[in-house]
């Protein structure tokens, strides 16, 4: 009978239950495990409440237009896309930008970076279409796995929802789960390209004093190089300069301050929810989406890779000793990937104080990604 009333255990599948409990794995691994909490807690609990049956969360109406809870914050807030780039604002606002202008040679790290960006796009387009027609992946769902080596979340959410936004779902769990497992997948990458020796090498601590007006002027005109070279990425690199600005100026304070803390906390929280509930069992549990999250790692891992042989090189060339180490942190996994070398610095030698080196080459990565998700608007 119609009118019978209908409970969630009656309507649960395997794909549900199996998904339930990848949710209550991530709610573990942030609370128990303290793995990224911020993001993997509502991440996970999106996960939970997009697989309970009958909910109507993610429901919409036969032409599209959201009439559940998740789904018009999804709706509003990545289909339109707002929550990425606002992201990108509250970031700039809490990241100090001085230690990549004391060293713009760091520049160097974070763009070699993004060779793990590239290469995993051919290799998603080579698995796709070429060696194994298994997965299919076209070039729009190449771009959005690639851009997975950037270790940034709302970059490639903002990228996947513009060309591939079927793929939303493991594409920013992808990205999330590789942000917070930093500190387990960068050190074997980097201890395998580097001797006990590189990783000793001992850098002062003290960068060179930046100025208030170098610190005003960077944010200004690297805003003005980026967006002329790659108009596409204005969204993201804009708003990350712009919340900088506010944090730089001096006189807007209260500004920087909201940007820094309420307001990308009220963000985190939605952009984790709405993620965690693209992955419903019907639309993630398919083959592709575990091409995704191997192409993912090997993306990231490569991108590891690129920064320190890049750091090898510089320190082979450069008059002053580097630690290649610093290279590592050229991934946009802020500042995650920076504790890992300033820890990874201190083990091979205590003296060493790395953090503020690889803070550089960190804030490039994040230039870096988001450049090359405007390349790849532009392109495709």
């Amino acid at each position: 009978m119609s009118g019978l009333f209908e409970t969630g255990f009656q309507n649960l599948e395997w794909g549900n239950v199996l998904m339930l409990a990848i949710a209550l794995g991530l709610l573990y691994l942030a609370i128990s495990r303290k793995m990224e909490p911020l993001l993997l807690l509502p991440i996970g609990f999106g996960v939970l409440l997009a697989n309970i049956p009958l909910t109507g969360l993610m429901s919409e109406t036969a032409e599209g237009v959201p009439t559940g809870l998740i789904s018009r914050i999804f709706h509003f807030g990545i289909g339109w896309e707002l929550i990425p780039p606002l992201i990108f604002l509250g970031l700039g606002a809490l990241t100090d930008f001085r230690p990549l202008i004391a060293n713009p040679k760091t520049f160097l790290l974070g763009a070699a970076a993004q060779v793990g960006i590239y290469l995993t796009f051919f290799m998603a387009l080579l698995v796709g279409k070429g060696w194994l027609d298994i997965f299919a992946f076209d070039i729009k769902e190449a771009s959005s796995i690639a851009i997975i080596g950037g270790a940034d979340g709302p970059t490639t959410i903002y990228l996947t929802n513009a060309l591939a936004p079927h793929l939303i779902g493991a594409t920013a769990v992808a990205a999330y789960s590789y942000m917070a497992l930093v500190p387990n997948i960068q050190p074997p990458v980097i201890k395998a390209l580097t001797t006990k020796e590189e990783r000793a090498i001992y850098m002062d601590p003290q960068l060179r004093p930046v100025s208030n007006r170098e610190a005003i002027l960077f944010p200004i005109i690297a805003s003005l190089l980026i967006v002329l070279l790659v108009p596409q990425s204005a969204p993201l690199v804009g708003m990350f300069m712009l919340g900088n600005l506010l944090r730089a100026s001096g006189v807007t304070d209260r500004l920087a301050q909201t940007a820094s803390t309420s307001f990308i906390d009220i963000l985190t929280i939605l952009l984790g929810v709405v993620v965690g509930a693209q992955m419903e069992a019907d639309v993630f549990l398919k083959s592709q989406t575990l091409a995704i999250f191997v192409l993912g790692l090997v993306a990231f891992a490569v991108a590891t890779a690129g920064g320190v042989l890049m750091g090898k090189l510089m320190n082979r060339l450069s008059k002053e000793p580097i630690n290649p180490m610093i290279g590592a942190a050229g991934v946009s996994a802020v500042p995650m990937a920076a504790r890992v070398v300033q820890r990874m610095g201190q083990e091979a030698n205590p003296r060493n104080f790395l953090l503020m080196h690889a803070m550089g080459p960190n804030i490039a990565g994040i230039l870096g990604s988001a450049t090359a998700a405007g390349l790849f608007l532009g392109v495709l």
